[in-house]
């Protein structure tokens, strides 16, 4: 790795280290997550501090994850989730331990490519794709790591001229530069996320709706052969049925007893 002089901390001593100490930059890119990046980046150093020695991947590997969780969260917490962030540090240090001799700077040391460079720091526990396409750009663009390829995997962090992540902090300049465009992509998601949202409430409006008005065609289907159909034919059968049967036989009895009683006086 080429002589770097990291601002990344915006803390001279923090960023000496993260300079000088491969591990300590793993560390600060692994912490960089749901926190401020300066806070991240001067984690390393007070890590240090606590431990009264200097960051060491064995050491790290063979503590107890959950001392190194109490470490953690000492007051102030090295990152807003400390148990959590313990966690992948301690399973970085045995990936380092188990995969490269415990030596932080192998993982990119020999690479013969800017795709083997970039599978190599995603395999690492704490790395996304996301993030290792940033630490890929910063190893390129500060550290003169440049195996062949190397812009391609880690576009479009490697563009040259741009703001948008810690692989482009120089200084206070820059930095105030990349926080400006994460806070756009930031309310860029939220607005894109309220959207998406308000779309479904809408889809869940007009289905609603096409639901009533189906409840409501199918009562109108409903009563509608109800009073044309069965109704009608109960009103026209039965009903004349009575009229034409029972009355006609009442009317017709009537008639044969008003018969036989004026042939009796006769």
């Amino acid at each position: 790795m080429a002589s770097a002089h990291l601002r990344l901390s915006q803390d001279p001593e923090a960023d000496r280290l993260l300079s000088d100490s491969p591990l300590a930059l793993l560390v600060g890119m692994v912490l960089d997550q749901q926190v401020p990046l300066e806070w991240a980046f001067a984690s390393p150093l007070e890590l240090t501090r606590r431990l009264g020695r200097k960051l060491d991947a064995k050491d790290l590997a063979s503590m107890d994850p959950t001392a190194l969780a109490a470490v953690f969260s000492e007051r102030p917490a090295l990152h807003r989730y400390p148990g959590s962030m313990a966690q992948r540090v301690h399973d970085l240090a045995g990936a380092l331990v188990a995969e490269y001799g415990g030596r932080a700077d192998n993982v990119w040391k020999a690479v013969q490519s800017g795709e083997e460079l970039f599978t190599r720091i995603r395999s690492l526990p704490g790395f996304g794709e996301q993030k290792a396409r940033i630490f890929v750009a910063l190893l390129g663009k500060q550290l003169g790591v440049q195996p062949e390829g190397w812009q391609a995997v880690s576009a479009p962090y490697s563009d040259a001229g741009t703001f948008r992540s810690v692989a482009d902090i120089v200084d206070e300049q820059s930095l105030a530069k990349v926080r400006d465009f994460k806070a756009q992509m930031k309310a860029a998601a939220k607005k894109a996320g309220a959207a998406t949202t308000k779309a479904g409430a809408g889809t869940t409006k007009a289905g609603a709706a096409a639901k009533t008005h189906t409840a409501t065609t199918t009562k109108s289907g409903a009563a509608a052969p109800k009073k044309t159909g069965a109704g009608a034919a109960k009103k026209n059968g039965a009903g004349a049925a009575k009229k034409t049967g029972s009355g006609a036989t009442k009317k017709t009895a009537g008639r044969g007893a008003r018969t036989g009683k004026a042939a009796s006086a006769r």
